[in-house]
């Protein structure tokens, strides 16, 4: 049985505590560094400085979602099995499984739920329009997850414009777009693209993460064809990309190209 002698070395309880001292100290180095930068420390009581905190901690957290799967890859390459997995993280057997399918291709631990995905005659290509790399890094691995994707990545609405009216781009079969961009952001955009009779009918889904009201309606009175706010949790995110995904690209009937 791969992994019978792995052992947690630390007590849940110390190592929770151990890890939250950490990560907040992280996070206040970080927000202190960002006010010198700026030259503006901002006192206890200014909600700057809890908000950008919070904004630090946001990040931190999706990075040590992806350095968590990475750790448990390289856990199970050494021989540890979901049984081990899921105790080294707070959770059972089975949800290890859930939340790191397919670790174990090659042994007797192999999952047997599988995603039901088509084919393609050919791949689907998908432009992003995102200027947060992390993000953007995480919707082209979940993307991928579903099958062949040719996805090309632009920071602004106006490479996004650049990119869709060059003679040379391959028309996208899905525009994913983010709201809060340099130059042109994505309320702008998108009323150029709704506005553009070659490029409305590309099916355009709002991915962000604002959740206020007024963004919602403004998208959807801008033609948006769907919004859907970026979760924090690291596999909610890939849930919502790849939910995305199946509609649009697998279940929807797209328009034809010209």
């Amino acid at each position: 049985m791969p992994g019978k002698n792995f052992v947690v070395p630390t007590a849940p309880q110390e190592m929770a505590a151990l890890a939250d001292a950490a990560v907040d100290e992280v996070a206040r180095r970080i927000v202190h560094e960002v006010a010198e930068e700026s030259s503006r420390i901002p006192s206890p009581d200014d909600p700057t400085h809890a908000l950008t905190r919070l904004h630090v901690l946001t990040h931190l957290q999706r990075a040590a979602e992806r350095l968590q799967r990475a750790a448990a890859r390289d856990a199970a390459r050494a021989g540890a099995g979901y049984p081990q997995l899921g105790e080294a993280s707070d959770m059972t057997r089975q949800g290890a499984r859930r939340r790191w399918p397919g670790l174990f291709t090659h042994s007797h631990e192999a999952p047997t739920e599988h995603p039901m995905m088509t084919t393609p005659t050919r791949p689907f290509d998908v432009l992003l329009v995102e200027d947060d790399v992390a993000d953007a890094m995480l919707i082209e691995e979940a993307l991928s997850e579903r099958g062949a994707r040719n996805l090309v990545q632009v920071t602004d609405g106006v490479a996004a414009l650049e990119h869709l009216r060059s003679p040379d781009s391959v028309r996208p079969d899905l525009i994913v777009l983010d709201l809060n961009m340099p130059r042109m952001n994505g309320r702008e955009l998108l009323q150029v693209l709704k506005a553009d009779e070659e490029l409305q009918t590309i099916p355009v889904v709002v991915l962000t993460t604002s959740s206020a009201p007024e963004d919602v309606a403004g998208a959807y009175q801008g033609h948006a064809n769907a919004y859907v706010t970026k979760p924090v949790n690291l596999a909610e995110f890939e849930q919502a990309v790849q939910s995305i995904d199946a509609f649009y690209l697998e279940t929807a009937t797209r328009p034809p190209r010209t």
